[in-house]
């Protein structure tokens, strides 16, 4: 079964770990700035839920095999804190060297804040768990600029697509994700996991952006 057959099913088997996993919750929570969400997805839960950890590691895996080409870029690098995981297990799996960025450099050894083996010129795949609104994935490729590297696509699990897409075309960075916010509020709505005062609070966090 090719790629496009799979996508959906795939989509929902997600929605579905969310929810099984506990990782989206409903209330009042804040956001980089002064900004606030009726909901928070906490995807650094995931890796203690074995079983979801290997299923979202292949989705990430699966995406970046059909949907993106491996052999486009040298290196993976994960975003502290949540995409690491998610990263180590994609460049474990396409047989690609792992970098990761510090959110400061370190003030002794190489005071870098890129640790791992990177080459000017090449060619990294930033991963993350979700973005909102691009400033981590875009505070690492400036890292990853500064020490020679080249990034020209981000991947995530998730776009709560609060502006996060646009901030990263604008630095020439494409962004990829499994699932939007707005797809994932269809999918749980229709699989009765939310109710639709839910389902409005997703759609209408994502409007405002």
């Amino acid at each position: 079964m090719g790629w496009n057959e799979t996508y959906p099913s795939l989509k929902k088997e997600i929605c579905e770990i969310l929810v099984k996993t506990g990782a989206l919750q409903f209330g009042a929570f804040p956001l980089t700035g002064e900004a606030w969400s009726s909901y928070f997805v906490d995807l650094r839960i995931i890796p203690s839920f074995p079983g979801a950890f290997r299923r979202v590691g292949e989705a990430y895996v699966d995406f970046a095999r059909n949907v993106l080409n491996p052999a486009a870029f040298h290196r993976v690098a994960g975003i502290p804190t949540a995409g690491i995981p998610f990263a180590s297990l994609l460049s474990f799996f396409l047989s690609k060297p792992f970098l990761y960025v510090r959110t400061e450099a370190t003030t002794h050894g190489r005071e870098r804040r890129v640790e791992g083996i990177l080459y000017p010129g090449d060619s990294v795949l930033l991963v993350d768990d979700l973005v909102t609104s691009g400033s981590s994935l875009l505070t690492a490729a400036n890292a990853i600029s500064s020490e020679g590297g080249v990034v020209g696509d981000a991947l995530v699990l998730i776009d709560r697509q609060e502006g996060g897409e646009k901030a990263l075309a604008g630095a020439g960075i494409r962004l990829h994700a499994l699932v939007t916010m707005s797809e994932a509020a269809h999918i749980l709505y229709d699989l009765e996991a939310i109710d639709r005062e839910q389902f409005r609070g997703i759609l209408k966090q994502v409007k405002k952006r």
